[in-house]
């Protein structure tokens, strides 16, 4: 078994890179920066920005990918990656910060599943989550950017679990809310940009925000079980008893 992980340098996803080393399973790292972790025979890191669509298809154009998954009789893909901005109302959020966003929370995981589903198509198992949110059925003010980037992840994994090949799971997947620096962005956004922001501020003083590697543990417990693709919307919550 071997994991494709994206984000992995920081918050949930390196406690994820974290989780899925310490069970054995090698983990190869795509994300713009790179983790002070060595590279090693478990742990393999791609410096790569995933908002750049053409950086990312040239990469997807190598060889890269299909060395990592050749021996691999089971597949994981972890679209982790994303972004919080813009947080903004309509009309002060930017051109590019949208793109930027939208490329990101979006067109990078869905061309990474298109990806792995052709590259590891030898393997007798693909299983993929993307990381939502709850954001992606409940709209806030000046999350309108995030929220829809969110829901198109969901609407992607119902529509892809009907046509996925046989031995391919996919699942758009909401974690809760863990205690990670896009929580401090959060805590930190103007009240004129995010009117909600006094409830998160409230999650963290009463000790309500799950801890990354806590979140981690659960989401890989979750990936590897059976009840996983299930339901093609889950939330981590409730996905496990």
């Amino acid at each position: 078994m071997k994991a494709v992980l994206t984000g992995h340098t920081h918050g949930l996803g390196e406690a994820l890179a974290a989780t899925l080393r310490a069970r054995g399973i090698p983990v190869l790292g795509l994300a713009r920066g790179r983790s002070p972790q060595p590279d090693d025979d478990g742990f393999t890191q791609i410096a790569l920005d995933l908002a750049d669509a053409a950086a990312l298809a040239r990469w997807l154009t190598g060889d890269a990918l299909s060395r990592f998954v050749a021996a691999a009789d089971r597949v994981l893909l972890i679209n982790n990656a994303g972004t919080l901005g813009p947080v903004a109302p309509a009309g002060r959020q930017g051109a590019t910060a949208i793109a930027q966003a939208v490329a990101l929370n979006v067109a990078a995981p869905l061309a990474l599943t298109d990806a792995l589903v052709a590259t590891a198509a030898h393997a007798s198992e693909r299983r993929i989550v993307h990381i939502s949110s709850g954001a992606a059925h409940t709209p806030y003010a000046g999350w309108s950017i995030y929220c829809a980037t969110k829901a198109a992840l969901d609407q992607h994994a119902r529509a892809a679990a009907l046509d996925a090949p046989a031995g391919t799971r996919i699942v758009s997947l909401a974690p809760g809310v863990i205690d990670t620096a896009m929580q401090a962005q959060i805590r930190a956004t103007p009240l004129a940009d995010f009117p909600n922001r006094a409830r998160f501020e409230a999650l963290q003083r009463d000790g309500a925000l799950l801890s990354p590697a806590d979140c981690a543990r659960r989401l890989v417990d979750y990936l590897l079980s059976e009840r996983f693709g299930a339901e093609p919307v889950a939330d981590l919550r409730t996905a496990l008893p």
